[in-house]
C-alpha cells in the first residue's frame, strides 16, 4: 500500500526541456522546492538578478565539484528558502512571490561579531530591524534565527556566545519561533582554516564537553527567559537531545508544507496527496533527503542555485570563498552581466 501511495505522488525534483536565450534546447532540472543559497548570499547581493531570472524562467548553476553547468527551470517551483545575512533587499520582491503563488522562508543568520572583526554586514541595528520587518511581512514561522557558527576565539569564548545570544534572544523570541545553530568544526574545512589564518583569527576548536555545557545553558536561557524557542543544530552530529536540542532541518518538509499549506502540487512532491481509501500517507519527516548535502545534514530534497566566491560579506569563517580576490573579481563580472543565466556567466 505504501508503494502505491508513493506512485501517485510527485517528485519533488523532475526533468523538462527549456529553451535558452539564445535559442538552444537543453534538458534542465525542475524542483518544486528552490534553496537560494547555502553557497553565496542571494538576497543580499543578488535579489536582482535571481528575480529577473525568475520572471525568465530558468538560470544555469555550475557544480563547484566539476565545473559542469547545468540548468534549473522554475516551472514546477512552489517554495523558495532564502539563507542570508542581510535579506532587507529581499523585501520589495515578496508581492511577485505571491503573484506567482511561490512560498518561502528564509534562513537568517543574524550573529553578534561586530566588535570581534569577523563579519562585513551591516550594523546589529539595521540586521535587527530587517529581521523584525521580514517577520512582520512574513510571519515568525518564516522568518529562522541562525547564530552560525559558534566560533570560539582569543576573545570570544562560550560565555561571550552565551551573553550575546541572550542580549539577542531577548529581542528576538517575538519575532521567530526558532533558534538554529551550529558550532564551528574549522579542521574539517580547508577554506575556513585558511581564511582564519589568513586574516590573523586565533580560533580553536570546539571540545564535546563545551558543546554540551553551551547547550545546557542555552536551554536555561531558552526556558528561564520564557524564549520558548524551538532550538535545533545544524549539520551536527553530537547528539544534545538531553538538553531539548535536535538535529535541524533548515529545509524542513513540516515547517514548509505549513508555510504552504493548501499549495497540493507541493504536498503531492512530499509525498501527501492526494487521499486515497484506506491508505495513511507517510509522515511529512520522510520526505527525501538532500543526498546532495553532508551525511549529518536533515534537510529535504532541494536544489540549490547559487555560486561559490561570490559573496562579498567576505566573512573571516567563510567556507564558500576561497579568497577576496576571487570573490571582487566575480562580482565585479557579475556586475557587467547582472541577468545572466548565471551569476559569474561564461556565455553559452
Amino acid at each position: 500500500m505504501q508503494l502505491l501511495w508513493k506512485a501517485r505522488a510527485m517528485s519533488l525534483i523532475e526533468y523538462t526541456s527549456i529553451r535558452t536565450e539564445d535559442g538552444q534546447t537543453v534538458r534542465a532540472r525542475a524542483p518544486l522546492v528552490i534553496s537560494a543559497s547555502r553557497r553565496t548570499d542571494i538576497p543580499a547581493f543578488h535579489a536582482d538578478w535571481f528575480f529577473a531570472r525568475l520572471a525568465k524562467g530558468y538560470l544555469a548553476t555550475v557544480n563547484p565539484f566539476n565545473g559542469a553547468r547545468s540548468y534549473v527551470s522554475f516551472e514546477r517551483t512552489r517554495f523558495v528558502v532564502f539563507w542570508s545575512k542581510n535579506p532587507r533587499p529581499l523585501e520589495r520582491y515578496l508581492p511577485l512571490l505571491r503573484e506567482k503563488g511561490i512560498g518561502c522562508l528564509v534562513q537568517y543568520t543574524l550573529n553578534d561579531y561586530e566588535e570581534d572583526g569577523l563579519e562585513r554586514v551591516p550594523e546589529l541595528g539595521f540586521r535587527l530591524e530587517t529581521f523584525r520587518q521580514l517577520s512582520s511581512e512574513l510571519g515568525r514561522d518564516a522568518v529562522v534565527w541562525r547564530f552560525d557558527p559558534l566560533l570560539l576565539t582569543k576573545t570570544v569564548s562560550v560565555e561571550t556566545l552565551l551573553a550575546r545570544i541572550l542580549a539577542l534572544g531577548d529581542i528576538l523570541k517575538d519575532w521567530t519561533k526558532r533558534l538554529v545553530f551550529s558550532f564551528a568544526d574549522i579542521a574539517t574545512y580547508r577554506k575556513v582554516r585558511n581564511n582564519l589564518a589568513r586574516f590573523g583569527v586565533a580560533y580553536r576548536e570546539w571540545s564535546e564537553e563545551e558543546m554540551r555545557e553551551f547547550a545546557k545553558r542555552l536551554a536555561e536561557l531558552n526556558r528561564e527567559r520564557s524564549w520558548n524557542l524551538e532550538l535545533a543544530t545544524c549539520g551536527e552530529e553530537v547528539d544534545l537531545s538531553a538538553y531539548g536540542i535536535g538535529h535541524g532541518r533548515c529545509i524542513d518538509p513540516e515547517l514548509v508544507a505549513r508555510l504552504a499549506s493548501g499549495d497540493k502540487d507541493l504536498l503531492r512532491g512530499m509525498g501527501q496527496g492526494p487521499a486515497l481509501p484506506g491508505i495513511t500517507p507517510p509522515p511529512l519527516s520522510a520526505a527525501r533527503k538532500d543526498r546532495g548535502q553532508r551525511p549529518s545534514c536533515g534537510c529535504m530534497q532541494a536544489v540549490d542555485v547559487g555560486e561559490y566566491n561570490t559573496c562579498p560579506h567576505l566573512c573571516r569563517y567563510c567556507y564558500a570563498n576561497t579568497s577576496e580576490k576571487s570573490v571582487l573579481a566575480n562580482f565585479a563580472h557579475h556586475r557587467e552581466h547582472p541577468e545572466a543565466p548565471m551569476l559569474v556567466w561564461k556565455g553559452e
